[in-house]
């Protein structure tokens, strides 16, 4: 699992810096509520919503190209 910590506040970009060193910016709005510099945020795939999404845009879909 990929992990980030927030390196700083530059505004209303944070900025975020991955365990390879790499660095990127992300609307501070995106983070948790209470979101500090130094805290260590995770990503990961959230399997149950992609598949509930699939199954409504399959849905969707079928409607508009129904014959």
């Amino acid at each position: 699992m990929m992990h980030y910590t927030i390196d700083r506040f530059e505004g209303d970009m944070a900025i975020l810096e991955a365990h390879t060193r790499e660095t990127f910016t992300l609307l501070r709005r995106f983070l948790p509520q209470g979101a500090k510099e130094g805290d260590i945020l995770t990503l990961q795939i959230d399997k149950s919503k992609t598949e509930a999404q699939k199954s409504q845009i399959n849905s969707l879909m079928d409607e508009l190209f129904e014959k």
